[in-house]
């Protein structure tokens, strides 16, 4: 049973009880401002999206962001494609543009992206999916004493370990107004609360977060892996395979994804641009 649902501005297949829907119909380089306004309330409602079909340039990329959203540079270290594009980031596998590991963009700052819009530029011929957690419904699901635990706790997320050697090697970027020269590691609550629907997810991710405050190593590492697991249960993930055309839009509040490595020697290229968040708040 498909679950379409259509309105006057959008017809949406939900891929997930939680999350996760594939927007039919929509050209979004030529979508009408009620449209762009209905895709931000789904994005909101359904934590990813996925539009087929699109053809998008960098520049129209750019333009749909902007109109979603505020767009950030490209990335805090890492500078955009091009010097007409500030805003790209280019993840191409021949040049290390990996993301292997279960993480939510950028959130070794203090103020860590709203979303992210992400555009298929080179798709190799086998592998390549991407996947996305949900990490309100992996919150939700929790047995209640452990939400009240991590609604208590605090969490340092450090770039360094993913970025230290490329901004040692190349330098970094501009990101909030500042050059970037170092990464000073931040703290955002375990659980977060969404600035726009109340709800709380965990927010923590492999990629970034370095661990929990105020309590042991091992304590920190145990609750840690706890939460890992918990996130990635394949109840609370949706996988994408991509195809040409391929736009895929997330709450980067309250999703965490993985970029699957499984396509060998072959090129995957990837044109990502980021909407500027605010500083997450807890319970």
């Amino acid at each position: 049973m498909t679950l379409l649902a259509s309105t006057d501005t959008l017809v949406v297949e939900r891929l997930g009880a939680f999350h996760g829907a594939r927007i039919h119909g929509l050209d979004l380089a030529q979508a009408t401002d009620e449209q762009i306004a209905a895709v931000r309330a789904a994005l909101v409602e359904h934590k990813v999206l996925f539009f087929g079909g699109q053809d998008l340039d960098p520049d129209s990329q750019v333009r749909l962001g902007n109109r979603v959203g505020e767009l950030t540079p490209s990335h805090p270290v890492i500078k955009g494609v091009d010097e007409a594009h500030p805003e790209i980031y280019a993840l191409d596998a021949a040049d290390n543009g990996f993301a292997d590991i279960w993480h939510t963009d950028v959130t070794f700052v203090r103020r860590p992206p709203l979303g992210s819009i992400l555009r298929a530029v080179s798709i190799p011929p086998v592998g390549g999916d991407t996947q996305w957690a949900d990490a309100e419904a992996a919150y939700a699901s929790l047995s209640e004493p452990v939400r009240r635990l991590a609604d208590q706790l605090t969490a340092v997320h450090d770039g360094t370990r993913e970025f230290g050697y490329y901004l040692a090697q190349r330098g970094g970027n501009s990101w909030e107004g500042e050059d970037v020269a170092r990464l000073e590691p931040v703290e955002h609550p375990v659980v977060r609360v969404h600035p726009e629907t109340g709800r709380r997810s965990l927010f923590v991710n492999p990629g970034f977060t370095s661990h929990i405050s105020g309590v042991s190593d091992a304590e920190s590492r145990h609750l840690l892996d706890l939460f890992y697991a918990h996130i990635t249960k394949p109840e609370h993930i949706v996988r994408h395979r991509w195809s040409e055309g391929d736009v895929a839009m997330w709450d980067n509040r309250a999703t965490l994804h993985y970029a699957n490595r499984d396509y060998g020697d072959f090129r995957r290229i990837m044109h990502r641009i980021t909407l500027r968040g605010d500083e997450p708040v807890g319970v």
